[in-house]
């Protein structure tokens, strides 16, 4: 007898062993194991388990360590001067410095999803974003007059108002930016869901927060002084398709 014949006499012969062997199911066997399914293993591991197959701790630490490298690269385009690196400066800068639609997209998301972002929470009272902006939307700041032209610096106009006024929002939207800027003091930026964005500046106080979702009217903060004390004064100006407009174009003076 050849070798390769008594190698398939006992392949046979285990094969005929094992068939005439009961399979024993056990009493906690899975479904799929009764039904001759090989189990199939869980990826939801314990605490002494090891880590899920999905995560990769060295692609994890590598991520971290390219982000710190990289904030530092920036930190330090912007502390060495030398003139050979202005183009990556620029480059950053209009990088941060181009806006972020906030209040679209909270919009986009609502229309899409039913309610806005986690990081854009709203009150049950507080009302939601219009699909559009209306022009004749807008609402009066604060009643006064125009004590500075558009004409005058073509970005906005200064108003003249009663003594420590409050400064109300035009329309709803999103507080894009809230702080100090320089020549108009201490200003609020609010976006709208049309992409157009309102200023008040000349503000002695704010009274609302960035990233705030704000309604029609809603209190922005308080005019400054006039020199002589005896009235208040706020910049105002109106942003559309990234130029400034005449804020009369779109609001009743009286």
């Amino acid at each position: 007898m050849s070798r390769a014949d008594e190698i398939r006499k006992r392949i046979a012969k285990r094969k005929r062993t094992r068939e005439q062997t009961p399979t024993r199911t056990p009493l906690w066997a899975t479904d799929e194991e009764r039904y001759g399914f090989e189990k199939i293993s869980s990826f939801e591991a314990g605490p002494d388990e090891g880590t899920h197959p999905l995560f990769n701790k060295e692609l994890f630490v590598f991520k971290i360590l390219a982000s710190v490298c990289l904030v530092l690269i920036v930190g330090i385009l912007f502390k060495n001067e030398n003139p050979t690196f202005q183009k990556a400066r620029d480059v950053v800068n209009n990088t941060m410095e181009t806006d972020f639609q906030f209040a679209a997209v909270s919009d986009w998301y609502e229309t899409k999803f039913g309610k806005p972002l986690a990081l854009l929470p709203f009150l049950e009272d507080e009302p939601k974003p219009n699909d559009t902006l209306d022009e004749t939307q807008y609402a009066l700041p604060a009643s006064g007059r125009i004590i500075e032209d558009f004409s005058q610096n073509g970005q906005g106009i200064m108003i003249e108002t009663n003594k420590d006024a409050a400064v109300n929002a035009l329309q709803e939207g999103m507080v894009r930016f809230a702080g100090v800027k320089e020549g108009i003091g201490k200003t609020v930026v609010v976006q709208h869901t049309d992409k157009s964005e309102t200023w008040y500046g000349n503000l002695a106080t704010i009274e609302v927060r960035l990233y705030d979702f704000i309604a029609k009217d809603t209190k922005l903060g308080v005019a400054s002084s006039t020199e002589d004390q005896t009235h208040s004064s706020f910049y105002l100006a109106v942003k559309k398709d990234n130029d400034f407009i005449d804020p009369r174009q779109v609001i009743r003076f009286e």
